[in-house]
């Protein structure tokens, strides 16, 4: 039962830590917190950072696919930084951070539908509530401020698995996000609902003192129940979150300079990049896990249009996170990671779209103890199929726990009989990248 045992700290704000994370002497603590730059609907890999000029000169041939044909990039690549990484012409701003970036060329998923497959990328599982990324990082290591949230999405998406996407499950109920925002509206107007109390702060604090004094008696009656500690400590985060959130959701104190590298003020970049910023913010105020979610980069059509409006969204701010990230001593131990949940098809759907593929796409990692400037892994020579260093969601989420200094097979929570964890009995940690 060593793996039910548990430590508080309540004096730095760590909440509940599980030993058996802490206790990974094969892991190494590089990162502190984790930034996630979720691209819902998948986007092309072969049209962005896998170059593929076979796939290119063979455009118009007979597909990977009965009945189709290839479908080459009509975006140039070229090579960028003193690491010379491959990048499209869609991202000319993020190309000037090429020397910061570690791709991983071969990941592959088994799931070909999004809202399986996007739930698998939160989770790790599409069959079952289980807790997500962000959940599990939070109960293992705790929170770094114990006045804002360890765990906030931005933006989520409604659909393909919802609220599962950034819940706690089984685990207790503090580790669950917080949600700022809602899909396809601008998060400029976004608010989190009751941080304005309707009563003076001493009757509030009375009320809540008197519904915690409950709290706490059916927990020494029960002696164990982690969803009344949830709520215990829930009720807590959010009295102190009035006062400190809408500090950090205000984003007029930046100065102008700064507004502008996210490209904010901007019609194309404006949202995407305030998303940016307050993630920066955020993990700077000691939030461990941030994920800002972007979408749609579904495009079964109009790929010529629709694709480089989606990349022209997010490609100065992303340049803009990263370059702040760097200036402010951020990045080393902040992971960012960036991608969707899976990869687009080298053949053509109708005549300017691409399928799904699961077999190969493409993810970035940058900072928090991932090597830089490199390219892991590889996919055919049309993208269809990753040939070497083949990651798994698993091996994914392995990973970004090693990076975060905890082990994924000693992460664990004993739930209905049995220890469960992110990677269930699955993943290997990509060590080649690790710095």
């Amino acid at each position: 039962m060593k793996r039910r045992h548990f430590l508080q700290n309540t004096s730095l704000g760590f909440g509940w830590l599980g030993l058996s994370a802490l206790a990974a002497p094969q892991a190494v603590k590089s990162s502190k917190r984790v930034i996630f730059l979720c691209m819902r609907g998948a986007p092309s890999h072969v049209d962005t950072f896998d170059y593929k000029p076979k796939l290119n000169a063979d455009s118009g041939k007979p597909g990977t696919r009965a009945g189709t044909q290839l479908l080459g990039s009509r975006w140039k690549f070229a090579q960028h930084g003193q690491s010379g990484q491959w990048m499209s012409e869609l991202f000319p701003e993020l190309a000037k951070s090429a020397d910061d970036l570690c791709f991983l060329h071969g990941m592959q998923t088994d799931l070909p539908a999004h809202p399986q497959a996007y739930l698998k990328l939160h989770t790790g599982s599409s069959q079952f509530v289980r807790p997500s990324m962000g959940a599990w990082t939070l109960y293992g290591l705790g929170s770094l401020n114990e006045n804002l949230p360890g765990f906030i999405t931005i933006t989520p998406a409604s659909g393909f698995g919802g609220a599962q996407n950034y819940g706690s499950a089984f685990l207790p109920a503090q580790h669950q996000g917080t949600r700022i925002g809602a899909e396809k509206r601008p998060i400029a107007n976004a608010e989190m609902a009751n941080l304005r109390p309707k009563l003076d702060a001493t009757s509030q604090r009375a009320e809540l003192d008197l519904i915690q004094a409950l709290n706490r008696g059916k927990l020494a009656r029960e002696q164990h129940d982690p969803q009344v500690d949830g709520l215990i400590e829930s009720y807590e985060l959010a009295y102190k979150m009035q006062s400190e959130m809408p500090v950090f959701m205000d984003l007029n104190k930046e100065s102008e300079a700064t507004k502008k590298l996210y490209g904010i003020g901007d019609a194309v970049t404006d949202d995407f990049g305030r998303k940016c910023l307050l993630a920066r913010r955020m993990v700077e105020a000691g939030v461990r896990f941030v994920e800002i979610n972007h979408g749609d980069w579904d495009h079964h059509a109009g790929l010529g249009e629709k694709l480089p409006a989606s990349c022209a969204a997010v490609d100065l701010p992303l340049r803009g996170l990263l370059t702040d990230l760097k200036s402010r001593g951020l990045l080393k131990d902040t992971l960012v990671n960036w991608g969707g949940e899976f990869g687009r098809t080298p053949h053509a759907e109708g005549t300017d779209g691409r399928d799904h593929n699961v077999k190969a796409f493409t993810m970035w990692m940058a900072g928090g103890g991932v090597k830089a400037g490199v390219s892991h892994g590889f996919s055919d020579d049309y993208g269809y199929e990753a040939v070497d260093g083949k990651v798994s969601i698993h091996d994914w989420h392995a990973t970004i726990l090693h990076l975060l200094g905890m082990d994924h097979e000693k992460l664990t929570y004993r739930h209905a009989g049995r220890d469960f964890r992110l990677t269930d009995i699955h993943g290997s940690v990509v060590r080649e990248i690790v710095a």
